[in-house]
């Protein structure tokens, strides 16, 4: 007989699993840090006294930790809805071309820095990754196929890959390094400012997809069971996409494409939390959060060919997350 714990018990487990899993990451680090020195520091003293063990946690690790977080538990929620919605085991926040477009607006600023806004390669990132999203939703509802929503959005994919491409090979060569470290996914940030830029289009994301808990639990099992329910699945699924798209795209625009954290998580959850999807996606949220928070501490604390070099998250989430992929494919559906 299969064990599952009740809701509160699971959650308030994985919520001090994740919450630890945060607390923790400060420790490891290709530097040395004496932490309690340093947050005795950071609290005790004026910031122009601090040394470089509260420095290198307050501007370095701690927003590294939180940034990791954010976008972990985004991509495994955003993964576990995508499965539902997709009735795709195989589904990612990826599959419908959001990294692709995203990455296509950071690769612009990268090969032609004129093209700028603001000094950074986020924001035409997320507004190439937002237009990518309302033009898989435009193309979907326009089409009569039942399978049009995954077609366009993989057709798309494929478009916007193919132009990542079409920069590369115009691009000064010189500039091929930072296209390549962006494709590779990375928490490589300094200060509060990137979680603080995260949060508010990861609030507007998860409010379309908070109000469609009840819709999604039925669209689990059938778009007409959703609709004698009183559910209007196209509705529901064009707010939840919408959602998902949005909280997608900030990651990307923040991180880069972090690739398998949005399939491997809602897999190692489900067991555990059933189809019920108020504990689904809190469960997903807190365990991809913790994740990626100590895939990230390991990445930077590696030491490759003699020495730490600060290998980008998305490559161990990747090699990772291939082996899991492989095993879900030879699963009996």
């Amino acid at each position: 007989m299969e064990f599952r714990p009740s809701a509160s018990l699971l959650l308030g487990a994985l919520a001090a699993l994740s919450l630890a899993a945060v607390a923790a990451v400060p420790f490891f680090g290709a530097v040395e840090v004496d932490v309690v020195r340093g947050l005795k520091e950071a609290f005790t003293a004026p910031r122009t006294e601090w040394g470089s063990d509260a420095r290198i946690l307050v501007d370095l690790r701690l927003p590294r930790a939180m940034t990791a977080w954010l976008a972990g538990g985004t991509l495994a929620l955003a993964g576990a809805v995508l499965q539902t919605l997709l009735r795709n085991p195989l589904a990612t926040p990826f599959t419908l071309g959001v990294s692709a477009a995203g990455s296509f607006g950071a690769f612009l600023v990268l090969a032609f820095p004129a093209l700028a806004i603001a000094g950074s390669p986020r924001p035409m990132a997320l507004i190439f990754a937002l237009l990518e999203v309302g033009l898989v939703l435009a193309v979907a509802r326009r089409s009569t196929r039942a399978d049009g929503l995954l077609l366009a959005g993989v057709t798309l994919n494929f478009l916007f890959a193919a132009g990542m491409l079409l920069i590369r090979y115009l691009a000064d060569p010189y500039r091929l390094a930072s296209m390549d470290r962006w494709l590779m996914g990375s928490i490589d940030v300094v200060g509060f400012d990137t979680p603080a830029s995260m949060l508010p289009w990861l609030a507007v994301g998860l409010l379309p997809v908070a109000l469609r808990l009840r819709a999604l639990d039925y669209l689990a099992f059938d778009a007409e069971l959703a609709e004698a329910r009183g559910v209007n699945p196209r509705a529901a699924r064009r707010d939840l996409l919408l959602g998902t798209g949005l909280l997608t795209a900030a990651v990307v625009a923040h991180t880069g494409p972090i690739g398998f954290v949005g399939l491997m998580i809602p897999h190692a959850v489900r067991p555990f939390t059933g189809m019920r999807h108020a504990v689904l996606l809190p469960a997903a949220w807190l365990a991809g959060g913790g994740f990626l928070a100590l895939a990230d501490a390991a990445a930077r604390s590696l030491e490759l060919l003699g020495r730490h070099s600060e290998l980008p998250v998305g490559v161990l989430t990747a090699l990772l997350g291939a082996p899991v992929f492989l095993w879900l494919l030879r699963r009996p559906r």
